[in-house]
């Protein structure tokens, strides 16, 4: 039976814990320059309707070092949704490829992509959540911090599809997630109760960034206007001049703190350059790990699946 990545609970916990665990396996390799040839002859399909340069190379490289083919499909190659039907992609795109990651605009057209394929998909991100991004951050925070055990994170900003993906690995793994955003800024409602719900994590969405920050393990941010939302960023400039990451607030934890950023970031609008610049900031420890938290849930997806 064919699975798909869609969703962060779409792993069980054992199963998360598994990939991160093979991705800290893929990524020793890949650093010794180990030939790992496991999809060998197979293709990646790479269906981009919202571009992404770390996107696209991370999935590229890590499936070419893995030993397959990776196919880049941009906007003006594939109009998805527009000029053909979604599950009519799906149905051929499982006839010429063996695993098809996308990063699309409507989530509904991720769920719809992965409900006629008959090859594994991968989420690379839709306008609701980004759960490939967020299994490279907890790999992340594994590295610096040694453990994953009831870790206090504290976003600060829009309540986009990164705190959804934050709320559904709540879900799976026991954390302390704060997301401090401006009022009318946050996350989606059905995310925060289903997670609430669950009951292994503390969940809080507060208006009060300078208390919220108290005892944060990572602060986190993301830029305040996403791709699509461009039109909205002089007005959400002004509505979350107050939520920028910047030493003062950093100081406000009352411990050593690590800082995140998903990236692309816009220095002096969401955090500052010294932040960036810090002993703490553990950014591009982030970035590269999408690619190998990206290359265990391929491998993962594909043995789960019976492609190799």
């Amino acid at each position: 039976m064919k699975r798909d990545f869609i969703h962060i609970t779409d792993f069980t916990t054992e199963e998360i814990l598994d990939t991160l665990e093979l991705a800290r396996e893929l990524k020793e390799k890949f650093h010794k320059k180990d030939k790992h040839h496991i999809f060998k002859d197979r293709s990646l399909a790479m269906i981009f309707a919202k571009p992404s340069a770390r996107t696209r190379v991370s999935f590229e490289t890590g499936f070419t070092w893995m030993g397959g083919h990776a196919l880049y499909l941009g906007p003006n190659d594939i109009g998805i949704g527009k000029r053909e039907a979604v599950k009519d992609i799906a149905r051929v795109f499982s006839r010429y490829n063996d695993v098809v990651m996308a990063r699309l605009f409507e989530h509904k057209h991720m769920l719809e992509l992965a409900k006629h394929a008959t090859i594994p998909v991968v989420n690379g991100l839709t306008d609701y959540n980004h759960p490939c991004q967020i299994m490279a951050d907890i790999l992340t925070i594994l590295e610096h911090r040694g453990n994953i055990d009831d870790p206090k994170i504290v976003y600060v900003g829009d309540g986009n599809n990164i705190v959804n993906s934050w709320l559904k690995l709540a879900e799976r793994l026991s954390l302390d997630f704060v997301c401090a955003c401006p009022d009318g800024f946050e996350p989606d409602e059905d995310t925060i109760n289903s997670a609430r719900e669950v009951g292994i994590s503390n969940i809080n969405i507060t208006h009060d960034l300078k208390s919220a920050v108290k005892d944060a393990d990572v602060i986190y941010t993301d830029v305040w206007a996403s791709m699509g939302q461009k039109d909205e960023a002089e007005t959400r400039e002004k509505l979350f001049a107050d939520f920028q990451v910047n030493e003062d607030i950093m100081k406000l934890t009352g411990k050593d703190t690590y800082f995140m950023h998903c990236l692309p970031a816009e220095r002096g609008r969401e955090v500052t350059d010294g932040v960036m610049e810090a002993d703490y900031s553990i950014v591009f420890d982030q970035a590269e790990n999408r690619m190998h938290a990206q290359n265990a849930i391929m491998v993962k997806l594909a043995e789960w699946s019976g492609i190799i």
